[in-house]
């Protein structure tokens, strides 16, 4: 009996656990739209630019060994993004924590997370 239990509670948390998850990268898929993508999103820059300008510096560093556009990079975990974020690097500039929260940045890595697997996949 107490295995069964168990193993029900198990389930349930990690059902729970999954929701959260997914929650967790659907706000992280907001605040990228909103904070990240104008920069570092695919599509092209209002310059007529191949790419948004966040993008192509990518591209121009990585030249190829990295993937340029950062939902399809499976290298950027939280504490990636915090280093990038807190403080900035090249033309990005940082932000502040009442800009993007610790909260923001690990949805933001949830997101990421899931949208390299997509691709990965070819989703």
């Amino acid at each position: 009996m107490r295995r069964k239990a168990c193993t029900l509670a198990a389930l349930v948390i990690g059902s729970w656990a999954a929701c959260a998850g997914a929650q967790d990268a659907q706000l992280g898929k907001a605040k990228f739209d909103h904070t990240c993508a104008p920069c570092h999103g695919a599509g092209v820059g209002d310059d007529g630019r191949a790419m948004l300008p966040g993008t192509d510096a990518l591209r121009i560093k990585y030249q190829g060994s990295l993937p340029a556009l950062l939902e399809q990079r499976t290298d950027l975990n939280a504490d990636a993004i915090r280093t990038f974020v807190r403080r900035g690097t090249w033309s990005m500039p940082p932000f502040r924590p009442t800009e993007v929260t610790e909260r923001d940045i690990q949805n933001i890595a949830a997101y990421l997370r899931q949208s390299s697997g997509a691709a990965r996949n070819g989703r």
